[in-house]
């Protein structure tokens, strides 16, 4: 498993925009995002905020159904 990077909310958004996720809306500064699939859907908040915290960032992987790897190349 390999480390993810520091990133901030703006670049995480586009990594997952990348992904197939689409902007629900904005509520203040956490965008939400959806992705809907045969799994069913998979729904994620996104701080943007410079930098995103460590624990935030490796929650995205269990809400998005994607891996640590697959979500470091997209970024």
């Amino acid at each position: 498993m390999s480390k993810l990077p520091d990133v901030s909310g703006t670049e995480l958004v586009k990594a997952l925009q990348k992904a197939g996720f689409l902007i629900l809306g904005q509520k203040g500064s956490h965008v939400s995002m959806e992705k809907v699939d045969s799994a069913g859907p998979w729904r994620t908040i996104v701080p943007m905020h410079r930098e995103i915290a460590r624990g935030t960032l490796h929650d995205i992987p269990k809400q998005t159904e994607l891996t640590r790897d697959e979500l470091r190349k997209l970024l």
